[in-house]
């Protein structure tokens, strides 16, 4: 779960967010963390209700229907496309500064292939296995964040010289809005291991467990890295490598070298988590009969959906080839809160219909309220262009079920 959420992101929105809000950064990073549990807190209550792979496909489906199933599944599929494939773009940037001969489209492309495909073939190969790869990479990225935290906190405090003063200079609404919605795509992802509770040990005690603490580690790593990055780094609005220039401040051309590995670390870490659960969204939806039967077949040996992986490794693979970070990054943050929202409003419809849950969330009802509020004020402040790629979205959901319903 923790490796799902903190992606390779953290290495880059930090500059983003403080040409924003400067000193109020930190605060940001907060109140963008405290949004965030509310809506997990929901989630938590409807996951556990449910043992078996699909994740917020599946809790969406049995709210609402067939039809918001499919615009749920439809979104969760192209934003678990979308924010990989510019991971992996950044994978690619990122080794070139290690290995200058690596530069070039066909390079990159070389390069995106191994990386994606490798990690396809241990997924194909056995749930545990993806699983082991994945925890490892979690636990060294996580190390390594950790690091630059407290090596900048203790720098802070033995060489008083270095720390700058945070400038709470005036912000704007918009400004605080464009921060927020940046921090959505920093600490979206945790409902990605929802998708494979149905080979999990035990979904509804270890899920909502997982959920929470995941994100709650989440908001100290970010709010931590940005304090670290603001109190050194002179002007770090425009830094585009924020923590590695912060790092060249405190612990010297070691430091930054470590912060550009770890940029790569967590890069792979995150794409290993992603390579693990969101392949089987295909399979999740045939599964249940709104995809085509093919995506829902096993492998006799290893017991994987292996053409759901395979299907999803190439398209990822496409978009990886051809997408753009930012661009990505954006659209990834939109498709998660319109998701959001009708998490939130599941809550409700389950509680009626079902009955109290394993994990009842406590005032559940103001819970629910308050994510649809916070969606709904972000969704507020998205660009044309994700609008319409929303839209677009909708329309394909839409013809799915048409087909479907007519069959």
């Amino acid at each position: 779960m923790a490796n799902s959420i903190l992606g390779a992101g953290i290495f880059g929105l930090p500059s983003l967010i403080a040409a924003r809000l400067d000193g109020y950064s930190p605060l940001s990073c907060v109140i963008a963390g405290s949004g965030a549990l509310i809506i997990a807190a929901c989630i938590a209550e409807i996951s556990s209700r449910f043992e078996t792979t699909g994740g917020l496909y599946l809790y969406a489906r049995e709210a609402f229907g067939r039809f918001v199933g499919l615009v749920v599944a439809w979104l969760m599929l192209l934003t678990r496309i979308v924010a990989p494939a510019a991971a992996a773009d950044l994978f690619a940037n990122y080794l070139g500064q290690f290995f200058p001969s690596l530069h070039g489209k066909l390079s990159e492309v070389i390069v995106i292939g191994l990386l994606i495909g490798h990690l396809a073939i241990l997924n194909y190969v056995g749930v545990k296995i993806g699983k082991t790869v994945s925890n490892i990479f979690s636990a060294v990225k996580v190390g390594m964040v950790l690091l630059f935290i407290g090596g900048g906190l203790t720098a802070l405090l033995l060489r008083p010289e270095l720390r700058l003063p945070l400038h709470f200079g005036r912000t704007t609404a918009e400004g605080w809005f464009e921060a927020l919605l940046l921090l959505v795509f920093g600490y979206g992802g945790f409902e990605g291991a929802l998708i494979v509770g149905g080979e999990s040990r035990n979904p509804k005690r270890d899920m909502p467990f997982a959920l929470l603490t995941a994100l709650l580690l989440q908001c100290f790593l970010y709010s931590g890295v940005v304090y670290v990055v603001l109190s050194t780094l002179p002007g770090a609005g425009s830094s585009v490598r924020p923590l590695a220039d912060a790092a060249q401040k405190f612990l010297g051309t070691w430091g930054a070298a470590a912060i550009g590995a770890g940029a790569l670390i967590s890069t792979y870490g995150y794409l290993s988590a992603n390579l693990l659960h969101s392949a089987r969204i295909p399979f999740s939806l045939a599964e249940q009969g709104d995809f085509p039967s093919v995506f829902a077949r096993i492998h006799e040996r290893f017991r994987t959906p292996h053409v759901s992986i395979a299907a999803y490794t190439l398209t990822l693979f496409v978009f990886a080839a051809l997408g753009d970070f930012r661009w990505n990054a954006i659209l990834s943050a939109a498709t998660r809160l319109v998701v959001y929202g009708a998490m939130a409003i599941a809550l409700i419809a389950m509680r009626r219909r079902s009955g109290p849950a394993p994990f009842v969330l406590p005032a559940g009802i103001v819970f629910s309220g308050m994510s649809v509020m916070i969606v709904l004020a972000l969704l507020s402040h998205i660009g044309k262009g994700e609008a319409v790629v929303l839209g677009s979205t909708a329309v394909l959901a839409l013809a799915n079920w048409a087909v479907l319903k007519q069959r």
